[in-house]
């Protein structure tokens, strides 16, 4: 049996664009987590960062369901007395609609000196513009279930 290793010289990254208008927050991160993980190419191997670039735009657009936009509380403190601030995802939405999509993707990526570098990679706008047209973004459609 032979057995090649894919090293980080074999890596090809592709990018990939995402429209997130209609879509649900976490379905979406789940599809954005598998691709920056390269878990979707045939070379998938752990210990390599094998990834592709994702692009995901209208993340101003996204649905979450139930009653989340109330609930669901984004925290952030400073290491100060008094220093927690706590903010709905309605609010965050409003504000800042990228950072609700790269937090969720985020906590789905591993925690450690890979993920970091797959993070990276995730570029995010919450119009329909982006500036990555040279690249040829490859348009792909998120599942639905």
């Amino acid at each position: 049996m032979i057995t090649t290793f894919v090293t980080k010289k074999d890596v090809d990254r592709k990018y990939y664009l995402l429209d997130a208008e209609g879509k649900i927050l976490g379905r979406l991160a789940t599809q954005v987590a598998l691709i920056l993980s390269g878990k979707r190419k045939v070379s998938y191997t752990s210990n390599v960062d094998g990834g592709d670039f994702v692009v995901v735009v209208n993340a101003e657009k996204i649905k979450v369901t139930g009653l989340k936009p109330k609930q669901k509380v984004y925290k952030k403190y400073s290491g100060f007395p008094s220093g927690q601030k706590v903010t709905t995802l309605e609010r965050m939405l409003e504000t800042k609609p990228t950072e609700v999509i790269r937090h969720a993707v985020k906590g789905m990526i591993p925690k450690n000196k890979l993920g970091s570098r797959m993070i990276t990679r995730l570029k995010v706008y919450a119009g329909p513009k982006h500036p990555h047209q040279a690249q040829n973004p490859e348009k792909i459609e998120v599942s639905e279930g």
